[in-house]
């Protein structure tokens, strides 16, 4: 089975692992070094990133 392509970009994710604190743990051991908790803290600040932008785009 294939794998599906990622929906945040490469250097999305990376911002929100510099704004988190484990984007050393992605430069050392790559992405698959990270936590679970890190990679679904990554998905709560997407998603509330998300939820901004709407909110914005509501607010015009």
């Amino acid at each position: 089975m294939a794998r599906r392509r990622g929906i945040m970009s490469d250097r999305f994710k990376e911002e929100l692992a510099k704004e988190l604190g484990f984007y050393d743990t992605v430069q050392r051991e790559g992405w698959g070094g990270i936590t679970t908790r890190d990679a679904g803290n990554m998905v709560k600040r997407a998603i509330e990133i998300a939820e901004e932008a709407l909110a914005r785009e509501h607010q015009k």
